[in-house]
């Protein structure tokens, strides 16, 4: 019961979450510069009615989703995100109104501060994703969308909701600022390109040290894989979020 209402409520949460905000400004993360983007899915957990999707195309398709959102950041310092997937639902087609399972994303997530040489957070943070409640999905997206589309859509919110958090941490506790304070307690920053000295805004690089076998990797540590029954749960909520339009051809 503990498990489920934990569950039930980070799919309210989610429902604050807009995925389609790529072609504006992203929001305040301090001195943010994606360093290392590292997915991993060791112990991937199929849910119950679930199209089937390997470990390879979950890793891609969170990746792209990762690169897309925090690659748009251009801070001077070094933060590293590992992403663990851990479980998922792709809807199949079911009967209209009656059964018609929701499609569902479980991950763990941990940020680390490359200067610093360590985790930002000790316990990884879970997020979970449910599809969005709109035309398409009314009836369950196993009947209107395909295994690509589903992935697609749960990655891009998954990471929208990554962003949230990382937002939510830096205004409280100052994760990315650089000299700690929490952004909450400045007054508020003023546009990267106001504030930009002229010129081009100088660029972090990422490091090109491997990770070692010592435990010292962005790769969240592990935690008690979702069994059928969580991702069961997941899949049956739903919550109202816009459905993810896919960025223009260029």
């Amino acid at each position: 019961m503990i498990r489920f209402l934990a569950l039930f409520g980070l799919v309210l949460m989610a429902a604050c979450t807009n995925p389609n905000d790529l072609d504006e400004a992203p929001a305040y993360l301090g001195n943010f510069h994606l360093g290392h983007n590292v997915v991993v899915a060791p112990n991937l957990t199929k849910g119950p009615a679930s199209r089937e999707a390997s470990k390879e195309e979950w890793i891609a398709a969170m990746t792209e989703a990762m690169t897309d959102r925090f690659g748009r950041y251009e801070g001077t310092k070094l933060y590293h995100i590992g992403v663990s997937v851990e479980g998922y639902v792709l809807a199949i087609p079911g009967v209209p109104l009656v059964a018609s399972p929701k499609s569902a994303l479980i991950l763990n997530v941990t940020a680390w501060d490359d200067a610093k040489g360590g985790k930002l957070n000790t316990k990884p943070h879970l997020v979970t994703v449910v599809e969005s409640f709109s035309g398409n999905t009314f009836l369950g997206s196993g009947l209107t969308q395909s295994k690509e589309t589903q992935m697609l859509n749960l990655s891009r919110n998954a990471a929208k909701q990554i962003q949230n958090w990382l937002v939510q941490q830096n205004n409280e506790f100052g994760w990315f600022e650089d000299d700690g304070v929490p952004a909450n307690d400045k007054e508020r920053p003023e546009a990267r390109e106001e504030a930009a000295p002229q010129g081009e805004t100088p660029k972090a690089e990422a490091p090109t040290v491997a990770a070692t076998e010592s435990g010292d990797s962005p790769v969240p540590t592990q935690t008690e894989t979702p069994n059928a029954a969580d991702l069961a749960n997941a899949a049956a909520e739903v919550i109202e979020e816009p459905e993810v339009v896919p960025p223009p051809e260029e």
